[in-house]
């Protein structure tokens, strides 16, 4: 028998720690190759880390609520054979250590991949967690979310194991799977930012409770959220600006092309794309928006990175990234855009998809919402929202006088970091966003 080091493994280029949250299995258990073993959280993202050998946990090195660096060992996992161990059980050098940190947090993504059937979402509507292995082997199976949501599961919180859905597999068809009778754990993704975990700032009035009232404890990343956002009050005076904009031509450029694109790329034709266009532009003319704060020194990106807000089921917001999104057409935003978020959803983002922002987007107008007061995602200094495009009767002037049409139209909303941007300046670059949108050409090819 040998012994391998299980480590922390890396999950994103600026992580540098997670904390252990939920032992999946106990000393003594027996562990297959690329079985989840624990779950840990990151101010990124939380997951499972599946076992990079099968073998038997020997010892438990870290604690649940452990904050641990990438690259330490938390566990010790007894194996068969010995090619990954040194000789006479040592544990493994540190130059296979290193190995296999990367390669734990490729596993953990690539398992809930396939080139077969349908995608599994992490956590289903009613909360369950699958792990990417649970995950993999229901596509391969065909096992929609449905028929996975009846297996009865034995691992912790009434987890669905790889044991559960093979036991499944293996009977299939003859007699109905039980409901599982204990409650999922809470929502696994967390709020996107660089900065650690803070809580909510404390309430300066007393709250009143009767005994009608229900209380709902916050899960983990609404309590990040919280803090991100009260950080983000303190840290930036922002300022809003408001312009209305007339969508007109971009709503007849969309209806013309979005059946041919849904037939060519199978998805859908969004305004998000088109907006993100228009920001970049608008950008490149007026790169001091693109900038951050790093206490008196202003750093000037070179770099156009757009975050976009995406609702999540459980109600809560996370931010990707489209990285060098003026490096895209609109067909390339249009499929980034409705890739991640679809990953976003299910939950099936990796970590350095939620870094690296530049300046984000929120579509308040998918909500029903005409404008809104965003609050900036730091470190940058600006996001802008989108309401929602509505026919109003406008005053359009022509060459026999002016007239009134009905034309579409929508207010964008633009809070900037009165530190460092001026009324001049976030004023000049939502006015020209909203010039690109009302130029936009509908002979323009998609």
């Amino acid at each position: 028998m040998a012994t391998v080091e299980m480590v922390m493994p890396k999950m994103g280029e600026s992580i540098m720690e997670a904390t252990v949250l939920t032992w999946l299995k106990k000393e003594g258990d027996t562990i297959e190759e690329d079985e989840s073993v624990l779950e840990v959280a990151t101010d990124k993202v939380d997951t499972e880390v599946p076992a990079l050998e099968a073998g038997v946990l020997k010892q438990i090195l870290v604690q649940e609520g452990d904050i641990v660096a990438v690259g330490k060992p938390i566990a010790i996992i007894e194996t068969e054979g010995g090619s990954a161990a040194a000789d006479n059980g040592a544990t493994t050098k540190t130059e296979e250590k290193e190995e296999a940190a990367p390669a734990s947090a490729e596993k953990s993504t690539s398992l809930a991949t396939s080139t077969n059937g349908h995608d599994i979402a992490a956590r289903s509507e009613s909360g369950r967690f699958y792990s990417p292995l649970v995950r993999n082997i229901a596509k391969e199976e065909n096992i929609q979310m449905a028929e996975l949501e009846s297996i009865s599961g034995t691992g912790k919180d009434g987890r669905v194991t790889k044991k559960d859905i093979l036991s499944y597999l293996d009977n299939r068809g003859e007699a109905p799977a039980q409901t599982p009778s204990q409650p999922a754990q809470s929502a696994t993704q967390s709020a996107p930012s660089s900065q650690p975990a803070a809580q909510p700032a404390p309430q300066g009035v007393p709250v009143s409770i009767s005994g009608d009232d229900e209380i709902i404890e916050m899960d983990r990343m609404r309590k990040m959220i919280a803090g991100r956002m009260v950080d983000s009050k303190r840290i930036s005076p922002h300022v809003t600006s408001f312009v209305e904009a007339d969508m007109t031509s971009v709503v007849q450029w969309r209806n013309k092309h979005k059946n041919t694109f849904k037939e060519q790329e199978n998805g859908n034709l969004t305004f998000t794309p088109i907006f993100i266009e228009a920001v970049v532009k608008a950008i490149k003319d007026y790169p001091m928006i693109n900038i951050q704060v790093d206490g008196d020194k202003i750093i000037k990106k070179k770099h156009i990175n757009i975050g976009m807000a995406v609702a999540l089921p459980s109600g809560n917001l996370i931010v990707p990234v489209i990285r060098d999104a003026d490096q895209l057409n609109i067909r390339g935003l249009a499929n980034k855009v409705n890739d991640l978020a679809r990953r976003a959803r299910d939950g099936k983002l990796k970590a350095e998809e939620l870094e690296g922002g530049t300046f984000t987007i929120s579509n308040v107008g998918s909500f029903g919402n005409v404008m809104g007061t965003p609050i900036i995602m730091q470190p940058q200094v600006g996001i802008l929202a989108l309401g929602a495009i509505v026919k109003k009767p406008a005053v359009l002037e022509t060459p026999q006088g002016d007239v009134i049409a009905v034309r579409h139209k929508m207010f964008l909303s633009h809070s900037y970091d009165h530190r460092v941007v001026d009324g001049s300046l976030g004023g000049m670059v939502v006015r020209r966003v909203a010039d690109y949108l009302e130029k936009w050409d509908v002979k323009k090819d998609l």
